[in-house]
């Protein structure tokens, strides 16, 4: 669902669908003994993320830190070459950075997931050069089911609210992008030690 306002009046979170609603049984995300300190830089979880790798020229180089609880900050700058309308960020690439900033969520949770479900709202347009802030927790966990929400506000942690998001991620295995990635770039990315070490403190859940 998107909810845009050319006006920049804030109408509030809208309704989610039943998708993105925990069910009556999820409880309480917990963070992880060993997930890495409040105040702590997350980093690049893939050099070539576009997201939140280094070695994206025109990725958004996102970096979030984690928070308190089962909570991430993160921020990034609009580039020009983010642009969709004349000098604004493109609606999509602001959608890509609430799902970065809400899948660095798993690093709290020491788990590895996957997008299942985003759904994003649009409150006012995003200039070039703004300094976009953005705030994530997770909400619930049922099962494999992680439901999240996220906050991007223009120009501080107290701005004026830009875009938000609901997600449900999914609890998958290492497997999942061995069998579905490309062959190179998996193999590159395991021979990796850094990258090899990430992937294998993630297999910490049954």
């Amino acid at each position: 669902m998107s909810n845009t306002n050319s006006r920049g009046a804030d109408p509030g979170p809208p309704a989610r669908s039943t998708a993105l609603t925990p069910p009556a049984d999820a409880t309480a995300p917990v963070r992880h003994p060993e997930a890495p300190a409040p105040g702590e830089l997350l980093g690049a979880h893939y050099g070539h993320c576009f997201g939140c790798g280094g070695e994206q020229p025109h990725g958004l180089h996102l970096a979030a830190r984690a928070e308190e609880g089962v909570r991430v900050t993160a921020e990034f700058t609009v580039r020009p070459a983010h642009q969709g309308a004349p000098g604004l960020a493109h609606g999509g690439l602001l959608a890509t950075a609430l799902d970065e900033t809400l899948g660095s969520l798993n690093w709290l949770l020491r788990v590895i997931a996957v997008t299942g479900k985003l759904e994003t709202d649009f409150v006012r347009p995003v200039p070039v050069d703004t300094v976009l802030h953005l705030d994530a927790e997770v909400t619930a966990v049922a099962g494999r089911k992680i439901y999240s929400t996220a906050t991007g506000r223009i120009g501080g942690p107290d701005g004026p609210v830009a875009v938000r998001a609901a997600a449900l991620f999914i609890e998958v295995k290492v497997d999942h992008f061995i069998e579905n990635g490309r062959p190179a770039e998996i193999r590159a990315a395991m021979a990796d030690p850094d990258r090899a070490r990430r992937a294998r403190a993630f297999e910490v859940n049954p």
